[in-house]
């Protein structure tokens, strides 16, 4: 079995990237899971994101574009994985997207407005979630984190096996939230979304 110690590790993503989407659409290895009430709350995320303001904004961790579509204003995409981008670079023609490290932005201090991660924040632990959240804030003013609600979970965090299509197995560190457990880890903010499956928060820069 092929193990991811490191979440940010490229090589997953990239094996992944044909198929991430599906795990949104109930498509593939998700079709036909019982899910109930799934895929109303991922257009929420996406309605909830197209309420925000247009501004310079940094996607961190924005794998295939699939939210980063929903952002209006100056959009800049980041990832690990090329292939990731590959499908961002089709899905979002406007914007402009660069290979990078989630947790060292290649990019000047108030470079940007806003910082929007989806499911990034939640496979990192401790030391990364501080270096994370230490860059965005040297970044940009305002962050936005999209991940998942702990309505469906048994537990906090865990270290998670994934299959891909291929029948590679991979081992994912997770964790999962309440809005007010995710909002107290970034120092306050508001919920902007809040769901059986998914969180959108927004926190000011502390």
């Amino acid at each position: 079995m092929s193990e991811v110690r490191e979440p940010t590790a490229p090589e997953y993503y990239d094996r992944r990237a044909p198929e991430y989407d599906d795990w949104y659409l109930g498509a593939g290895l998700f079709e036909g899971r019982d899910r109930p009430g799934f895929a109303a709350e991922v257009e929420a995320v996406g309605a909830a994101l197209r309420t925000l303001a247009p501004a310079v904004t940094l996607d961190v961790a924005c794998g295939t574009g699939f939210l980063t579509r929903h952002l209006s204003g100056t959009i800049t995409g980041l990832d690990q994985s090329e292939r990731m981008l590959e499908i961002a670079r089709e899905q979002v023609p406007d914007a402009t997207f660069a290979r990078g490290d989630g947790l060292a932005l290649p990019f000047a201090d108030g470079a940007f407005e806003r910082v929007v991660s989806g499911h990034f924040y939640g496979h990192l632990d401790e030391w990364q979630r501080a270096r994370f959240l230490a860059e965005t804030r040297r970044v940009a003013g305002e962050l936005v984190i999209v991940d998942a609600s702990i309505a469906h979970s048994e537990v906090g965090e865990q270290w998670a096996q994934r299959t891909l299509e291929d029948g590679s197995e991979w081992t994912v560190f997770k964790r999962w939230f309440t809005p007010e457990g995710l909002l107290g880890e970034l120092g306050g903010g508001e919920i902007l979304m809040a769901g059986e499956w998914f969180l959108v928060v927004r926190a000011p820069r502390s």
